[in-house]
């Protein structure tokens, strides 16, 4: 009976850490994914503001190459923070939750600029959040 526990024990104790290892590296390989489309904007925004729509009387009005500046330092840091996440840093997975909040607010703040594209990485950064914070460090130590 003891044997039987200890293997099915074992066997949720793997499946566990399979699951844990799976999330952390979907949203280390989405982070990477979200920090180089944000490089990407912000380089489009501060290289050539005709690439974006303008719109008037927007209460959170910046100019477009203030807004590229935004996205190009958080799409830095994401990738940065992303090879954390390769090697399961907690450290990463705290700083990961922070900087796709951030860019969530970006996003939600630079919507009347790029609209359909804002919402996009909205979700995006929404799934990252989701896949950082279900993962518990007993999972990941598989204990």
């Amino acid at each position: 009976m003891s044997a039987t526990n200890t293997a099915h024990t074992r066997s949720a104790s793997t499946a566990k850490q399979g699951w844990a290892s799976g999330l952390t590296a979907f949203a280390a390989v989405m982070l990477l994914l979200l920090g180089l489309l944000n490089l990407f904007r912000g380089i489009m925004a501060v290289a050539e503001d005709e690439v974006f729509v303008t719109t008037p009387n927007y209460i959170f009005e910046f100019d477009l190459t203030s807004w590229g500046w935004i996205h190009l330092i958080l799409g830095a840091v994401a990738v940065l923070l992303s090879a954390g996440l390769f090697r399961m840093a907690t450290w990463a997975r705290v700083a990961g939750v922070a900087i796709a909040s951030l860019v969530v607010i970006a996003n939600f703040l630079s919507l009347p600029y790029f609209p359909i594209w804002s919402v996009v990485m909205i979700a995006i950064s929404g799934f990252i959040i989701w896949a950082l914070c279900v993962v518990r460090p007993d999972d990941r130590l598989g204990a």
